[in-house]
């Protein structure tokens, strides 16, 4: 009974969400994202007391945040991002993954390297679903600065993802390499297979089913994804490689085969995603935000705002001095803004972090607040040095991911 009424509050929740963002839009842009976790530690055990997480919830949370791997896998175009802007971007966050371990290794408070891999991948990531829509919004998505920071915000989403493969899997680094690269081969086989032209067939069985009960293609994507995870779950990796990976593959299967349906499948697959599992996610994150853990004072409460300027010297740092020199010096410091910006990753490393026991309640609680708040107030000083309006165009929280 108790599940049933948190998965009620929990879907109010994500309902209130987008009205929130609505309505606050014409004073200032909030993603979506963090009304969600906001209302999450509403609800939650610190602060109402009404919602309590348990299997089941848990069990669909963490569906969400396959989907949400998912999805970003889908949104990167390497094929708009190649060449020395992808060299530069794959530099950047290498020194980015240096500076942080060595960040993270120095704060860990005696947890050792363990804790430091965490608290360094996670000052790494990029939230590109949080910054895509503000692009296509303002116009420079399609234009030279979208380009290169598209370029930043993929290896952003990518790299995590695969040093989490690396480094967290908790075996020796040579095994853990071995098992990533007989990932990558049958992954690479699976793309071989997603580029190769389909039969006619393929297509019109997409099409005629596209709006009937059938549903072809969004069988065929929950395939691709559950059989990817399950992969990787296989292999011994984390199963958000397979996540990530699923995406790149669906992409190129629809592109590939039926590229005039692929834009309506893409919105079912989203309705699902972003109309249930991902703000579920989002706000079971909220409810098992140790609020009370990062409010207590001492250590904890003071690593937020070190944390927040990690995100700018860790990430940030690498992409200023490796960005591309044809960008003038306020599109780079917007670029800068662009890439520090993180949370989803951020919010999966340390789940883990804490479900591994390397890091603490507190330090977890605040390294999201700052990915929330580098989420809320990075995007919008970027804006501004770009010479948009905060809050023009798609009300705030309309996001991709």
């Amino acid at each position: 009974m108790a599940q049933s009424v948190t998965l009620i509050l929990i879907m109010a929740a994500a309902v209130l969400a987008p009205l929130l963002a609505f309505g606050t839009a014409r004073w200032i842009s909030v993603p979506l994202v963090i009304f969600e976790i906001l209302l999450g530690v509403l609800i939650g055990p610190d602060v109402l007391g009404w919602a309590h997480t348990g299997e089941v919830i848990d069990v669909l949370s963490q569906l969400g945040l396959a989907m949400l791997i998912f999805l970003a896998g889908y949104e990167i175009r390497f094929d708009e991002v190649k060449g020395d802007t992808l060299r530069r971007s794959a530099w950047a966050w290498l020194a980015a993954l240096a500076l942080g371990l060595a960040a993270g290794t120095l704060l860990a408070h005696g947890g050792g390297f363990g804790k430091g891999v965490y608290v360094g991948t996670a000052l790494t990531s990029t939230a590109l679903g949080a910054i895509l829509p503000m692009l296509r919004d303002s116009g420079d998505l399609d234009g030279r600065f979208g380009t290169v920071t598209m370029a930043m915000g993929s290896v952003g989403e990518f790299g995590p993802v695969i040093a989490m493969a690396l480094l967290l899997s908790g075996r020796a680094p040579a095994r853990s390499a071995a098992l990533l690269a007989a990932f990558a081969v049958l992954t690479a086989a699976a793309v071989f297979w997603a580029m190769r032209p389909k039969p006619p067939w393929f297509a019109a069985v997409i099409a005629k089913t596209l709006h009937s009960s059938a549903q072809f293609a969004v069988r065929l994507v929950a395939l691709v994804l559950v059989a990817m995870l399950g992969l990787a779950q296989a292999m011994g990796l984390d199963v958000l490689l397979g996540a990530f990976a699923a995406g790149l593959i669906t992409r190129l299967v629809l592109h590939g085969a039926a590229p005039e349906s692929s834009g309506a499948v893409l919105s079912k697959v989203e309705a699902v995603g972003f109309g249930f599992l991902v703000p579920l996610f989002y706000v079971v994150t909220g409810i098992q935000f140790d609020l009370e853990a990062l409010l207590a004072g001492g250590r904890e409460l003071l690593l937020l705002p070190v944390f927040l300027l990690l995100f700018l010297l860790v990430r940030g740092l690498p992409v200023w001095l490796l960005a591309p020199r044809d960008l003038v010096r306020r599109d780079r410091a917007a670029l800068v803004l662009f890439a520090s910006t993180a949370l989803p990753l951020v919010v999966a490393i340390t789940t883990l972090g804490v479900q591994d026991g390397e890091l603490g309640a507190g330090e977890a609680a605040a390294l999201v607040a700052a990915g929330m708040v580098s989420v809320l107030v990075f995007p919008l000083i970027a804006l501004r040095l770009r010479g948009h309006a905060a809050g023009g165009g798609r009300p705030a929280g309309e996001e991709s991911w």
